[in-house]
């Protein structure tokens, strides 16, 4: 892409040369093909001494073209993955199966689309133009992946699972599988299983990390939004609701029936029972812990202990304690 395009496209204003662009790198290895960023002033003189032919720096910076491309962002950082995303929908996609996939005949894959080695695509399943099904994966019967798509080796979704477009998915990721629903017989003490037949509805521009899972709808649907990034290791129970551009960090598990509003942090390693709710903006600390079916309410307002509580009332309680415990 000519850096001017790729100026236009990010939001930054373009001085110097016009120079052909392919991607993103850091300064070490960066080659005449990349572009590289400096978040601070301080780091310009480096970014011009590497080898790429573009460098996203700050509005304010002081610095000459010497050649380069300079892209003038208000927020280089922000800038330079925009940069990262736009030069990946630029790139050429050659689309086709591997021998060794397995694809059945009433599966629909774009000619564009391309199925790696040892993946098995079930009947009735649909894949988009450009996505990409890394070795290993299993796509279930009748599940949908739209456009731009990467499913990392061995990722498996389950029949049904519905996938919307530039959804980014990483190694060993298990999608749609049965939730954790059992009923207790009390006249045997045995556990029966409640019927796992919902689906799994995963928005655009999500991300899921490696070995995340996420359980499909016991009844109806487990619902992931638009613009939504979940970390490795997260365990999604059956019929949660996660709104938009939540991001939630790894080792984190929600229970079933649980409900994350629109933009909602969560840190790693916290727990969130049945039933709960977390509304709009709300900021979960590191290894928080929340009770079922309890409402954590306060936009911008950081939670944290167990139960959670806002940050300013539990340091409190911990000053408190620190006092009595002296004292003693």
């Amino acid at each position: 892409m000519k850096s001017t395009e790729l100026a236009e496209r990010i939001g930054a204003t373009h001085e110097g040369a016009e120079v052909e662009l392919g991607k993103v790198s850091a300064f070490a290895t960066a080659d005449a093909q990349s572009v590289v960023f400096a978040e601070q002033e301080r780091f310009v003189e480096g970014a011009l001494a590497s080898a790429a032919s573009a460098v996203i720096l700050p509005v304010e910076a002081v610095a000459s073209a010497r050649g380069k491309a300079l892209l003038r962002a208000r927020n280089p950082r922000l800038s330079f993955a925009l940069a990262a995303e736009e030069l990946r929908r630029g790139e050429r996609f050659q689309g086709g199966v591997a021998c060794s996939a397995i694809v059945d005949a009433g599966a629909e894959i774009d000619p564009t689309a391309s199925i790696d080695e040892l993946s098995v695509v079930g009947a009735g399943a649909r894949i988009g133009a450009r996505s990409r099904i890394g070795a290993g994966c299993v796509i279930g019967e009748g599940a949908v992946i739209g456009s731009d798509c990467r499913l990392a080796a061995r990722v498996t979704v389950y029949a049904g699972t519905r996938m919307g477009d530039r959804v980014t998915v990483q190694a060993g990721a298990v999608l749609g599988g049965d939730g954790f629903g059992f009923v207790p017989d009390p006249a045997t003490g045995r556990y029966h299983k409640f019927p796992q037949i919902g689906w799994l509805e995963i928005g655009n521009d999500v991300e899921i990390g490696a070995n995340t899972t996420i359980d499909r709808g016991a009844l109806e649907a487990t619902v992931i939004a638009d613009g939504v990034k979940l970390d490795n290791l997260i365990q999604v129970g059956h019929n949660v609701r996660i709104g938009r551009n939540v991001v939630i960090a790894s080792q984190t598990g929600i229970s079933g029936s649980s409900v994350l509003e629109d933009n909602v942090i969560v840190g790693g390693q916290v727990g969130i029972a049945d039933h709960v709710r977390i509304e709009e903006g709300a900021i979960l600390g590191a290894q928080s812990g929340v009770p079922s079916k309890k409402v954590v309410r306060g936009k911008g307002v950081v939670f944290w202990g167990t139960p959670a509580r806002p940050i300013a009332e539990y340091l409190k309680e911990l000053a408190t304690l620190s006092r009595l415990t002296r004292k003693k």
